[in-house]
């Protein structure tokens, strides 16, 4: 019995002993905190940032110059959104050249905006924004652009467009059109947009439409009637992941698959961007993946 009290003595203060070393060892060295491992990504470029502080949290081929397509369409917002004085509420009668261009255009994707119909300004930024209409693009660029013609409005309005994205400091963005049906010089960074969307993002009205999943808008017919435009959001993270915000889908044969995305957890709102994503459905595997890593960082 005395040999083994001595052994559980000896034990017991090797044990002590032990214990004080990993006290004191954890004393002068503490515990790490488990790294994220980096996400991998189909999108040719990605880009995410803390909302909040601009701190950069990921980043792959993130000022590398891709086609945007109809991610141009945040820009398109945000100079309509910065005209002095802006009256959200002034109707615009929807003109011929505006369906025309989205047949003239392979069926571009529309707002199905019907002629002679009296649409407001906010209702053409749901248009624009939800379904991702050209049409509503195109009667924006019309509206507030200036020019004696059509053509030359349309032409003052991209100028506004590629004026803003110099006074953001997006170095890497130009664009020749003001839906993203480009001509060979629309291209940005998934750096530069997710720059865009954050300053887009700070108007209220910008805010409220690309968190809209679904509108249902009155708008007043050319007999002095009124019908219903019916618009669902093609943004596929809202509704599916929790605290999603925004903020723009885009496609297109050159563009591919692309998507600036945001989200809000406990007063953090992570936002990016990823670029020609190989399908629709790796496009919203990619933003998910981009979220989780940036709330986790």
């Amino acid at each position: 019995m005395k040999t083994g009290i001595k052994g559980i003595r000896r034990v017991s203060a090797v044990a002590v002993i032990a214990a004080g070393a990993v006290l004191s060892a954890g004393a002068l060295a503490p515990v790490q905190a488990a790294t994220v491992a980096t996400p991998t990504i189909t999108a040719k470029g990605g880009f995410v940032m803390n909302n909040g502080t601009g701190k950069s949290l990921y980043t792959k081929a993130a000022d590398t110059r891709l086609s945007t397509g109809s991610t141009t369409k945040i820009m398109t917002a945000r100079v309509v959104l910065a005209q002095p004085n802006l009256n959200l509420d002034a109707k615009v009668t929807v003109q011929k050249a505006y369906s025309d261009y989205i047949v003239d255009n392979n069926w571009a994707s529309s707002a199905k905006l019907i002629v002679g119909d009296k649409v407001t300004v906010r209702q053409l930024l749901y248009g624009l924004m939800l379904p991702s209409g050209c049409d509503a693009a195109y009667a924006l660029a019309d509206k507030f652009g200036t020019g004696s013609t059509r053509a030359a409005r349309v032409k003052s309005f991209i100028g506004k467009m590629n004026t803003t994205a110099k006074s953001l400091g997006l170095t890497n963005t130009h664009f020749d059109s003001f839906d993203g049906i480009g001509h060979g010089a629309n291209y940005s960074t998934p750096r530069d947009l997710t720059k865009l969307a954050s300053s887009a993002m700070k108007y209220s009205t910008f805010r409220t439409v690309v968190k809209t999943k679904s509108t249902k808008q009155k708008v007043t017919t050319k007999s002095g009637g009124y019908r219903y435009m019916d618009w669902t959001n093609t943004n596929p993270l809202l509704g599916t992941y929790s605290g999603a915000i925004g903020v723009k889908t885009g496609s297109g044969p050159e563009a591919k698959y692309c998507l600036v995305f945001a989200a809000t957890r406990d007063s953090k709102t992570v936002i990016g961007t990823v670029l020609a994503s190989s399908s629709v459905d790796n496009r919203t595997a990619d933003a998910k993946k981009l979220l989780n890593y940036g709330f986790a960082k």
